[in-house]
Order: structure tokens, then sequence, then C-alpha cells
């Protein structure tokens, strides 16, 4: 399952992904999965290059979604995408679907589709919207 999500989600050779609010309860399969199809380790949050995507993991009680959100936007190539990592539905720290589509409009981006990428933890892409520079 792993593997075919991280395909879904768009994720290529050579890329430049940035992680942001890794924890002890992410999914070290994803991760490692991730990588294995860009070829190169996940760049932490001091990373201060252009990035080709950005894997954020979010729960309920990370603070402002939003902030966050605007926040990785700087670093990412025109083109780019994030992929917001919340818990399943049920699962401690899930945040609700229109938590993530209101904070993800505010930041001028828009749900681009989403995937059970693991036991634990569902997987939207976020993508900017057409003619927002």
């Amino acid at each position: 399952m792993t593997r075919g999500a991280v395909d879904k989600l768009g994720f290529a050779h050579d890329q430049i992904v940035q992680e942001y609010n890794w924890d002890d309860d992410v999914d070290e399969a994803l991760r490692a999965a991730i990588e294995s199809v860009v070829g190169i380790e996940l760049e932490d949050e001091d990373y201060t290059g252009v990035v080709d995507a950005v894997i954020m993991w979010w729960r309920d009680d990370d603070g402002d979604l939003t902030d966050a959100l605007v926040d990785t936007l700087g670093t990412l190539a025109e083109g780019s995408s994030i992929v917001l990592l919340t818990p399943r539905p049920g699962q401690d720290g899930e945040v609700d679907p229109s938590e993530v589509d209101e904070a993800a409009t505010t930041a001028g981006l828009h749900t681009s589709g989403s995937v059970m990428c693991s036991q634990d933890w569902v997987a939207t892409r976020l993508a900017a919207r057409k003619g927002v520079a």
C-alpha cells in the first residue's frame, strides 16, 4: 500500500523533498518509500534551498495549519505541491477535512485528492491554484 500511495502522490526520482513536523509517531515505512522513489534522503525543516515537494505531518494540536502551509510556500519550486499527512479518522490527533480545506484555501492552495497511505495516516495533496503566483 505504501509504495502505491507514494506513486499516487506524485513523487518522482531526483526530487528534493522537505519534511516538516517529524515526530516519533510518523510512518517510517512511508518515509522510506518516499526516499526510495526520490533517491535521496528527505530534507529537514532547516533546509533553505528550493524544493520540489513538501511533506508535512500534521496533528490536530500542532497549531495553526494555515500559518504552517504559508510558511512552506517560500521554498517550493513553481508547480510543486505539499503532501499533508494527517492521522486517519478515529486516530488520536485526527484533523477534520473541512479544516484542511479551509487552511488550504486561505493559503492559496487547493486539495487535489487524498490517499489512505498507511494504517495510521491519510495524505492530502495540496497544489497552488491556477493563476496564483
